[in-house]
Order: C-alpha cells, then structure tokens, then sequence
C-alpha cells in the first residue's frame, strides 16, 4: 500500500517506524511546508519523493492512503481533500476543530466509500483496554471518574521539546484525548451536563493553559482537569467503583494493594495502525472512525461554546 505523509514532525516519526515494522506499505511521499525539513524527514524515512504541494500529492493515483500528522488546524481540510481525491486517511487527533466538521467528515468519508480512522491511541494502551474488559464484563461498576493530565507547555515546543510554528490547543487537543477515552471505557455515546472552565490566556501563547471540565456518562459523573502550567508531568485516570477504585497512571492499572495489570509489551500506535491497514485491505469500518469521536467532539463543542472563560 503506498502512503502519503503530510507532515514530518515528532509523532510523524512515530508512525514511520510503526508502519515500518508493521510491514506491507511503501512510503511513496511526504508533504510537508519547509522544503529542508521536508527533504530530511524523507530522506532519514526512506520516502520515494517529497513535495511542498498538498494537491498535486493528490493528484497522484498511486498514493492509495494519506497520513496526516499536521498542525491541528490542517487536519479537517486536508482530511477533506484526501477523501475528495479518493484517498482513505490515518488523521492524528483531533480530527477537526468542531462538532459541524466531524460530522462532515464522517458523511464524507461513508459517500466516498473510504477508510477515514482517526488517532485516539489510549484506546490501544493495554492497560486502558483491560480496565474496558473489566467494566463490560460487569467485573467492575464505575461510581465516578476524576482524571488529571498535568505537564508544562508555557513554551511554544512539542512534547519532544521541538520548536512549533503553531500553538497547539488544550481542549482540542489534550482535553479530546481524555474525553474520548473516558467515554470509551464507560461505553457512553449520550453524555450530558456538560460544562466547563477555562484560565486566562497565556500573555504570549494566546490559549488558556489551564481548563476543567465536567459531564455525565450515563449515571457517573466525570471530571476531567487539564493543565499546560505543570512542571512535573501527571497523567491518570481515577475510576471510584463499587468493588474498588481503580487507577491507570505509569502504564500499569492499579488498585489499592499494587499495581493490578501491566502489559509487558506496549506498542499502541502500531496497533493503532495495524486496525487500519487492516480496515482498508478489508474494505471494513475503521475501529475509530468520526462516528465514533463524535461522542467527544460533542463535549469538547459544549465548552467551547458555553464554558465559563477567565
């Protein structure tokens, strides 16, 4: 299968070396913006060719999927134009900046008849799907959620601490990655009361660093906090349950004696990407397409539009 790459940064690389040991595709081209930048990612990747020109990448019938790894802002449109063009489409999250263009690209995607997967990779981290099997099961009764997702960004630098020319957003973003993943491990599409609160804008950044936000998935009430202000980094998930309160934090699922599962091998965006190779050979629904984000795209609209703002 030939890939098109449209960006060439740090989780750009990781899905190289995933799809690189996955095997069965060839790396055809990149496009990227900095012709140097672009030239070295294809090089150091092993890409037949790279263009600055979305378009004419396009254009190109023997590019069968695209992998977009852009800034934020890009992913919507150029999920767009690849669907348009007859492509099936990898997209990081978030797969848009709103409710109206997931819906769009969802539509989209089913009238063209092709793959359109989206990167929610907490739902390929081991110890994540354990703690779904559990709840499924009915091993496990969630009473209530409290997730926090702390790390420092005042800067405008990637999580691999490189330069960005765009600012990243931290409800579009991070807080989509959360929601989703909640959402998911309760197997809740209709969430409700939802609302949040955002901090005052960075001075120089020009996003809030700090956001809370709240909703219920079915009867359990879910409060997520999230922080680009935290010099010590602290990601976890806190599900308070009838039987006992569980924690994924440190890659390993916890209860109050230890550490309850940890997977010995964890490649979550090979998997990721494996699903979707596997969607597109098949002709099959992709395991998290825009019907499934949806759920999350709704929650995160509602605090764009009626949260409260410092």
């Amino acid at each position: 299968m030939n890939l098109c790459f449209v960006g060439y940064g740090s989780i750009a690389e990781e899905h190289a070396r995933a799809f690189r040991a996955l095997g069965g595709t060839t790396f055809h081209t990149v496009v990227g913006r900095v012709p140097e930048s672009t030239e070295a990612f294809a090089r150091e990747h092993g890409f037949g060719r790279w263009t600055l020109d979305l378009d004419e990448a396009l254009a190109d019938p023997a590019i069968e999927a695209v992998v977009i790894t852009s800034p934020s802002a890009l992913h919507a449109p150029q999920a767009q134009a690849a669907l348009v063009a007859g492509k099936h489409v990898l997209v990081e999250i978030p797969l848009a900046m709103s409710e109206a263009e997931t819906v769009a690209l969802r539509d989209l995607a089913e009238e063209r008849g092709r793959v359109l997967m989206v990167c929610h990779t907490q739902r390929y981290f081991p110890e994540l799907r354990e703690l779904r099997r559990r709840i499924a099961a009915g091993e496990f009764h969630p009473h209530h959620v409290v997730c926090r997702w702390f790390f420092l960004r005042r800067a405008n630098v990637n999580w691999k601490g490189r330069q960005r020319s765009w600012t990243d957003n931290l409800l579009w973003h991070h807080a989509c990655h959360v929601v989703d993943a909640v959402l998911w491990l309760l197997d809740e599409r209709e969430p409700r009361a939802i609302a949040g609160q955002f901090g005052p804008p960075h001075p120089e950044l020009g996003i809030p660093l700090d956001l809370d936000l709240h909703f219920l998935a079915g009867s359990v009430p879910v409060q997520i906090a999230m922080s680009y202000n935290s010099p010590w980094s602290l990601h976890d998930y806190c599900f308070i349950g009838q039987e006992t309160t569980l924690v994924y934090s440190g890659s390993a699922l916890r209860d109050q004696h230890g550490i309850l599962y940890q997977a010995s091998e964890r490649r979550p965006i090979q998997a990721q990407n494996a699903a979707f190779l596997r969607a597109v050979r098949e002709g099959s629904a992709p395991e998290v397409g825009a019907a499934e984000v949806l759920p999350a795209m709704r929650v995160l609209q509602a605090v764009e539009d009626r949260g409260t703002r410092a």
